[in-house]
């Protein structure tokens, strides 16, 4: 194994829970998420020694992060939120209401793919619009635009009994 290897590993052991909740965010499916994450830490492993020399390793992964996701977004259409354990727990972040959290998770699960990522960036990764933009390679006024319309649909859909959540929120009625 060579020093690179090394410093590999233990960045996979320090970020990979906080990289798997940011995955599980964007995805809504705890399997998709695990997968997404491999995939981004396989893409992340070819490049190793540049993306340590030039920047933030969780920067760069944060970013395969996204674009593979939205290239799989564009094959998965998967529309359905089940998880009997809450992946959104551990030690470093502040612990929640379980039931919070998942009504949290489902909400955000029910947002256009690319406003979900500008939420989950923005205010799960806490990055600036700047560093938004430059993930999702979109401009900073695009962030802003997904990041206030996100945000007010999220507050709808929370607002909602949670019965109607399942219906379409064009409010057709219509079951997903």
């Amino acid at each position: 194994m060579s020093r690179d290897d090394g410093s590999f590993e233990t960045f996979v052991r320090e970020r990979s829970t906080a990289l798997l909740r940011t995955a599980y965010l964007l995805t809504g499916d705890r399997g998709h998420a695990e997968d997404l994450l491999q995939t981004a830490l396989i893409k992340t492993y070819r490049h190793w020694g540049r993306v340590t020399n030039r920047e933030d390793p969780s920067a760069f992964v944060r970013r395969v992060l996204v674009t593979t996701y939205a290239g799989w977004r564009r094959r998965l259409r998967v529309r359905e939120f089940a998880s009997e354990t809450p992946l959104l727990s551990g030690t470093s972040e502040p612990r929640f209401d379980t039931g919070d959290r998942q009504a949290m998770a489902a909400a955000l699960a029910q947002l256009p793919p690319r406003m979900r990522a500008v939420l989950v960036l923005r205010y799960w990764e806490d990055l600036s619009e700047a560093g938004t933009a430059e993930a999702l390679g979109c401009s900073v006024n695009t962030v802003k635009t997904h990041a206030a319309r996100g945000l007010a649909r999220l507050r709808g859909l929370l607002a909602e009994p949670a019965g109607d959540r399942a219906t379409d929120p064009a409010g057709s009625g219509r079951e997903r």
